[in-house]
């Protein structure tokens, strides 16, 4: 009687099956699915709603008590967009301080025959609230303008706060999820002593990184559709050089902050090692990468070393392709930076790597 052996069942490669056991594993953690996904639909609605479209004003102005106070504080009030105050002296100087009032007007009789603006001119506010104050008191005393002008207001999609916010949020989530989700993740399979497991499989060390890597990008996909789609739907956010071109950044920059996780959690032994490097490769990159206002306020010597940090190119490119309509052609230097940050991380990575 002959016996057929039993048929072997096809092997699946290393790389594959480290994919899919990283995805079951981050479908298991809630905690992970929040803060990937709906710890940035909280942001992008928040932030939108904090930063929406709104009339300017009102406008603080405290007015110091005496001489023509009274008539000054009708004439403001008049105008709707400012908040007036009467104050004495003492009263004015603390609102002025303590940002309370945007401007102090000293009245005629105290100001050798003009009114006296007091005002903080480091701040934006403040210079605006005084020449829109001197603007309606010297309307109201029969100013009249040389030249005839026209407003028009521009509040078409594209030149909202909302539409810059949106490509920063993007890029700090591809950066949080690159480091977070690769770094930690493997920091913490190192402690439970899972890599001593998969030490002796036949798996090689470029298979794991590579997964790793590889099952961050695929959680990244949804993640960035999701605050694509609630800012579009909420805000009317769209992308003025098309979702392909966007994609493909997407992709790089996570690729990109998938290789610096790996590098850093090469050789951490413990969570407490690889949380304060995670933060000192990011700190710098939320403060001066240009997720909530643009790099051009930093002086003009630190330009440099703020356009070589990695989140840096990747949130220019994002918001040149969504605000202005860019072409990847126009974007090489960033795309160059981008992919180089990515390649050199991992080599490094890959060279330095350890098990245990």
């Amino acid at each position: 009687m002959n016996v057929q052996p039993l048929a072997r069942p096809a092997r699946r490669h290393p790389f594959l099956s480290l994919v899919a056991a990283r995805v079951r594993e981050f479908c298991r953690e809630p905690s992970a699915i929040f803060w990937v996904y709906v710890f940035p639909l909280i942001l992008v609605l928040t932030l939108g709603v904090a930063f929406r479209n709104q009339p300017v004003g009102p406008f603080a102005v405290a007015i110091q008590a005496g001489g023509t106070a009274e008539q000054i504080r009708r004439t403001l009030e008049q105008d709707g967009r400012f908040r007036v105050q009467l104050c004495d002296e003492q009263e004015s100087a603390s609102r002025l301080r303590t940002g309370r009032a945007q401007l102090v007007i000293v009245p005629s009789s105290e100001a050798a025959g003009g009114h006296a603006y007091h005002f903080d001119p480091t701040q934006a506010n403040s210079v605006l609230t005084r020449h829109l104050a001197d603007d309606v008191l010297q309307q109201a005393a029969q100013r009249r303008d040389a030249i005839a002008v026209v407003d028009r207001p521009a509040s078409e999609p594209g030149g909202r706060y909302i539409d810059f916010l949106v490509p920063g949020l993007l890029g700090m989530g591809i950066l949080g999820g690159g480091m977070w989700g690769v770094g930690f993740a493997i920091v913490d399979m190192r402690l439970r002593k899972l890599l001593k497991r998969y030490l002796a499989t036949p798996m090689k060390r470029t298979h794991f990184l590579a997964a790793v890597m590889a099952s961050r990008l695929l959680f990244t996909i949804p993640e960035v559709l999701t605050v694509l789609l609630c800012s579009r739907l909420v805000f009317g956010v769209t992308s003025q050089g098309g979702y392909w071109p966007l994609g493909l950044l997407i992709l790089l920059g996570a690729f990109q902050f998938s290789g610096i996780g790996l590098l850093v959690a090469s050789r951490a032994q413990t969570i407490e090692t690889v949380s304060g490097l995670m933060n000192a490769v990011m700190l710098p990159m939320w403060i001066g990468s240009g997720i909530f206002f643009s790099t051009e306020r930093f002086p003009a010597a630190v330009q440099p070393v703020l356009s070589m940090l990695p989140l840096t190119p990747l949130i220019h490119a994002l918001r040149s392709v969504m605000l202005e309509g860019a072409s990847l052609w126009s974007l090489g230097p960033q795309l160059a930076l981008i992919l180089a940050w990515g390649c050199v991380t991992f080599a490094l990575a890959l060279r330095w790597f350890r098990w245990n």
